[in-house]
């Protein structure tokens, strides 16, 4: 397999990632060129999906500065909108009360704000893309970046038609060479391509280690006259304890359909974290329920956030490539925000990317214009005033509220310019040492409270069976040998899919992987206490087919 020979594509700019990032890049790359006169680069825009939008999940309530920017006039092109946000509310919850919080900041705030559903605005935004003759590649993920030394020249995409064994099937097709000037490397949160590079090149060196949650989310049709529609509430306290970080949400969708979800911190100390459970417990509550029972499940679906914000973004430039969007960290953890910064990263690199195509180099030196753009623009400073928000709450929420509440008053800064940060997996305690009662989940009933495998056929997710597991546990032995005494195997737990599982084998249990469950949150790979647990995508195609998340 090291001496398969391979078609290659020549392309002025490679897009890794079919989000908001990359086509945003992708978009201005050629309406920009088109302002300055000039012919528009060369663009192939790779996406591991099956269509654009697959797997693109996210609360949402979009701030619409990044597509002002991006498609002035917008509004007028038939977005895919859920309506604008007309009402909003911070409630505390108790397990029966819903108390609202007097005083929302400005700067949290969603006033002019837009409800969105992330799979269908990137599927649209897809539609405008091709409109502009880009080439998109559905159903090709990124496997490998391509190097001349250590600059990069492109990406690898994944081989098609290789048994579980590695061995190829009769229907075997390699992967290509994407061989490209500069490469954009948009590939979401935890980066199969952007992460290892960090890592190799220390991109992350005295920066703060990035802070992650898991959010899983539901989408319900509801009765007819349940909901007014553009109402947002976002909700903190139960069913999560006061160690660890996040909150709820509901939105009031268009066509009678509400969003909710949960948000929790991976540096949780609890070793039995669950966000499927708690957002399970979060449907109970008589607010939440109030509104959804009775109704119809659309969806379901999970991701990883990446929430350490300004001091745990990496550089973003290296010789040849570019980082973007979730790669780079680009969330507002306080606006629980995160789209309009992806849409900003994408029109910001397409700005020097254009340069640098002018002048034939592409240099990390000519690239660091980017970076530059990122910090001292709309994006570094939206960031910079919440510097220290996430890392504030990694020793509980009553401390981190009071944090935040002297970080509001000094421009971000708090009792410090920058707050330090541990990395999650580090954060979580072992059994011996832990006695808060777990969290209370209802017992599924098949209608309102389902099970990891009910609420997962909400997903769409398939898979080829007869294909390497993409999902790679360093020593298995570790989870029968250690984990299960020093902290119960917590991937049964933390894995919203249900893809990890210990069963009994004679004398004996081992770890079983249902790896066709994966929806891609790739919390595993940032949650395992260990850190023994890597993702690393599947064939192209394979994955989640989200429906209006």
């Amino acid at each position: 397999m090291g001496t398969t020979e391979r078609e290659q594509l020549e392309v002025d700019v490679c897009i890794v990632g079919g989000g908001p990032a990359g086509l945003a890049a992708a978009i201005h790359l050629v309406r920009r060129a088109r302002e300055r006169g000039i012919d528009p680069p060369s663009i192939a825009l790779l996406e591991k999906g099956a269509e654009i939008g697959d797997h693109a999940l996210s609360g949402a309530v979009m701030d619409p500065r990044g597509l002002d920017r991006l498609l002035p006039g917008w509004r007028d092109e038939s977005p895919p909108i859920e309506g604008d946000v007309r009402h909003e509310a911070m409630l505390y919850l108790t397990r029966t009360r819903a108390l609202r919080v007097p005083y929302v900041p400005r700067i949290a705030s969603h006033h002019g704000c837009q409800i969105v559903s992330l799979q269908k605005l990137v599927r649209w935004l897809g539609e405008k893309a091709e409109a502009l003759e880009i080439d998109i590649f559905p159903g090709f993920a990124g496997a490998g970046l391509l190097r001349d030394g250590a600059r990069v020249v492109g990406v690898r995409t994944g081989d098609r038609g290789v048994d579980r064994d590695g061995r190829p099937k009769p229907n075997h097709e390699p992967g290509y060479d994407v061989l490209a000037r500069v490469t954009l490397l948009a590939d979401g949160v935890r980066g199969n391509l952007s992460g290892p590079l960090i890592a190799e090149q220390r991109l992350d060196e005295d920066r703060n280690p990035m802070i992650y949650a898991a959010g899983a989310k539901e989408v319900w049709r509801v009765p007819e006259g349940r909901v007014a529609g553009g109402h947002v509430y976002h909700m903190l306290g139960w069913p999560l304890a006061g160690h660890t970080f996040g909150g709820g949400w509901l939105y009031e969708m268009g066509e009678n359909t509400v969003s909710i979800g949960m948000v929790v911190g991976l540096d949780s100390p609890d070793p039995r974290l669950d966000v499927h459970a708690a957002l399970q417990a979060f449907k109970a509550h008589p607010f939440v329920r109030a509104r959804i029972e009775g109704g119809e499940l659309l969806s379901y679906g999970a991701k990883s956030i990446p929430e350490g914000g300004y001091w745990s973004m990496p550089r973003l430039a290296v010789d040849g490539a570019l980082i973007l969007g979730d790669a780079a960290g680009a969330v507002n953890a306080m606006r629980l925000k995160g789209i309009h910064l992806a849409i900003e990263c994408g029109i910001e690199a397409a700005e020097v990317v254009l340069d640098a195509l002018a002048r034939d180099d592409a240099s990390r030196t000519a690239l660091l214009a980017y970076e530059r753009r990122v910090k001292d623009g709309a994006i570094g400073q939206e960031l910079y005033r919440v510097r220290n928000f996430r890392q504030a709450y990694q020793r509980g929420r009553l401390r981190g509220m009071l944090h935040t509440g002297l970080q509001l008053v000094t421009g971000g800064r708090g009792v410090r310019e920058r707050y330090p940060a541990v990395e999650d997996h580090l954060l979580t305690r072992r059994l011996d040492a832990w006695s808060a009662p777990p969290l209370e989940a209802p017992e599924p009933d098949g209608t309102l409270f389902l099970d990891k495998m009910s609420d997962l056929y909400y997903a769409g997710t398939a898979h080829e069976e007869n294909q390497p597991p993409h999902l790679v546990v360093l020593d298995p032995d570790l989870c029968r040998e250690r984990c299960g005494d020093e902290y119960g195997n917590p991937c049964e737990r933390f894995c919203p899919a249900g893809v990890y599982e210990m069963v009994d084998d004679g004398d004996a249990r081992r770890l079983h992987l249902n790896f066709s469950n994966c929806v891609h949150c790739k919390v595993c790979d940032i949650a395992d206490p260990y850190g023994q647990i890597r993702w690393v995508p599947p064939e192209g195609g394979d994955g989640p087919r989200y429906k209006r998340t």
